[in-house]
């Protein structure tokens, strides 16, 4: 279950995968598989809100099966969350990372 700015709780496995940054829903899922260099690696990153109103960008990365590491960054506004997952996002794709349907 989440939080969303409203004050209503949504279960994460009921939610629309078309939710939008306002909503403090958002997730992005990349992988990069490279057979012929034994690379399987994944990586999240998702908009959420923190217990104190803040939003963070919670990134999540390892080598798919495993358990991964994970760092939360705390962001002032949803906005600025949303510009630092953008260049996230941009910083993976350079590294042929895709995002996965």
């Amino acid at each position: 279950m989440r939080w969303t700015r409203d004050g209503q709780r949504r279960d994460i496995a009921k939610m629309d995968a078309t939710a939008t940054l306002e909503e403090n829903l958002s997730f992005l899922v990349l992988e990069r598989r490279e057979e012929a260099c034994n690379i399987a690696r994944y990586y999240v990153l998702s908009v959420e809100p923190s217990l104190f109103g803040d939003a963070s960008l919670v990134r999540e990365w390892g080598r798919i099966g495993s358990r991964g590491r994970r760092l939360i960054e705390l962001h002032g506004t949803t906005q600025l969350a949303a510009e630092a997952l953008d260049r996230w996002l941009a910083r993976k794709k350079r590294r042929k990372y895709s995002v996965r349907p």
